[in-house]
């Protein structure tokens, strides 16, 4: 996402300048309005400036974020902070980021403004929550806040792929297992049939079919698959394919609910750390909705903040759009009614978080008896194939 430098004044008159990360130079500058800021310049940054260093793993990020959270809160200088924390970083790439970060700040500019430069390292969330931080003089806990919403989020996304990984490297085994018997095995009562000069069993036939096609196309089949894959790709940035795929996955059985309740947690998670920290609730929905994850769930959370834009609470449009679970709505309209919306918000993420857990543990369980039964199935269905027709001689010269 492009990175624009403005200049302008707050309700108070007082000069203000900095970097803000926006889709466009419209929306940087009513991104700034909504947060009290007459601009009067705003320019693009140079693209040779902008996210010229890699992403840095999520658990580096929340070490680090922990670590300065630490150094700040002992009254460290904010130089000296990035200097250390540069210095014991291994992650060369994310050492140079920080090196640059310091340097930033020793020549002038806010914190926010030194972290906007590396959007793949820092995202939306983190640059604005730590401007939050510097404005209102609490940069020390907004860090803590971070570090915390990091860890969790790793620990989440974590725990769904630890149950994807057991699944995915069996049927990897097998998938070996199956192309080894069709392109060794088969072939080898292939010619023994085909010297029989009698008719075979369709089932036979079939196995003999695609025992074919793996031992002589092998590689016309896996350009497929690749090509397959690259189109799918291709089709997934683009906004039509991106709602109509993100729609299939929030339908789908098993893994839907999954989804939907990572996705849940995401944005409970996110927007209860932005609101808790100090930022604008506008804002936080815009930065909420582009670390959703989902299309279908960005825009309902667009809708939504567009909704709340107009004056209307952020609970009766989140309804209307059919996306998120009664219990949701519910609990976040107590929030805004009690003025606690973070506190709930946090609440609602950790229910949610509990729910992953236990729909990953379900999902576990009962993933190893269905494989079980479909690679029974397949190696049952070719072994009983090839010996389909030795059965029917035996029963010829029988009778």
């Amino acid at each position: 996402m492009p990175a624009f430098a403005w200049k302008g004044k707050n309700n108070l008159g007082d000069p203000q300048e900095g970097i803000i990360v926006a889709d466009s130079k419209g929306a940087a500058g009513s991104l700034l309005q909504r947060n009290g800021i007459t601009v009067t310049s705003i320019q693009a940054q140079a693209a040779k400036t902008w996210g010229r260093l890699g992403k840095v793993k999520s658990k580096t990020l929340a070490i680090f974020t922990r670590q300065f959270s630490v150094m700040i809160d002992a009254g460290l200088p904010l130089v000296q902070c990035l200097q250390i924390l540069a210095e014991q970083q291994d992650d060369k790439n994310f050492k140079s980021v920080i090196n640059e970060v310091r340097l930033d700040v020793e020549q002038g500019a806010t914190l926010q403004a030194a972290l906007a430069k590396h959007p793949k390292t820092f995202n939306d969330l983190y640059v604005n929550m730590v401007g939050a931080g510097e404005v209102g003089g609490i940069l020390d806990v907004i860090l803590q806040r971070l570090s915390g919403y990091i860890e969790k989020t790793v620990k989440l996304a974590g725990r769904v792929r630890s149950a994807m990984t057991y699944p995915a490297v069996v049927l990897m085994i097998a998938a070996i297992v199956v192309y080894v018997i069709m392109v060794k095995v088969i072939p080898v009562f292939s010619e023994v049939y085909e010297g029989l000069g009698s008719s075979l069993p369709i089932p036979t036939l079939i196995c003999i079919k695609i025992s074919n096609i793996l031992a002589h196309y092998s590689y016309i089949v896996l350009a497929v698959i690749i090509l397959l894959v690259l189109l799918y790709r291709q089709y997934y940035k683009t906004p039509a394919g991106k709602l109509r795929i993100d729609s299939m996955y929030l339908k789908l059985p098993i893994f839907g609910d999954i989804i939907r309740k990572v996705t849940i947690a995401r944005f409970c998670r996110t927007l209860g750390t932005l609101v808790s920290s100090g930022v604008p609730i506008l804002e936080g929905m815009d930065i909420t909705a582009r670390t959703a994850g989902n299309q279908v769930v960005q825009n309902a959370i667009l809708k939504c903040r567009d909704s709340v834009e107009q004056g209307h609470t952020i609970a009766a449009p989140l309804a209307e759009t059919k996306v998120f679970p009664p219990m949701v709505i519910q609990m976040i309209g107590v929030g805004e009614t009690t003025g606690a919306l973070d506190a709930m918000l946090a609440k609602v993420a950790d229910f949610y978080d509990d729910e992953v857990d236990n729909a990953v543990a379900a999902l576990t369980a009962l993933m190893e008896p269905m494989m079980i039964v479909i690679l029974a199935v397949i190696i049952g269905f070719i072994v009983i194939s090839m010996y389909m027709p030795i059965f029917m001689l035996g029963e010829a010269f029988g009778g």
